[in-house]
């Protein structure tokens, strides 16, 4: 079974056991965490598609980790007057393990 879920403006597909990262969640590690903006459900069998979500659907999650995500650096360079600037910026992610999917 595998759901399309929406967090943080962003979604994804899980199943049961994925690992993934998603956008800053305000929740200590080791609690568990419910998506309930599910938009689909399906398996092998059928697909259930929501109308903008599934309706009763949730998806359960632990919190294993508050990490960040990788460096990403932009460089700003005016040209003539040879003004430059370096910038970095890693943002705060959320490592969450799927642990159930109802529908």
């Amino acid at each position: 079974m595998f759901a399309i879920i929406r967090t943080g403006g962003k979604q994804y597909r899980v199943q049961e056991g994925d690992r993934i990262n998603v956008e800053l969640l305000d929740v200590a590690e080791g609690a568990e965490v419910t998506f309930d903006e599910v938009l689909l459900v399906g398996n092998d069998a059928s697909t259930t598609v929501g109308a903008p979500t599934v309706s009763g659907a949730s998806v359960t999650a632990l919190v294993e980790a508050q990490t960040r995500g990788p460096k990403v650096t932009f460089f700003h360079f005016k040209n003539k007057t040879r003004q430059s600037r370096k910038k970095g910026h890693r943002q705060h992610e959320t490592r969450v393990r799927i642990t159930g999917i109802s529908a």
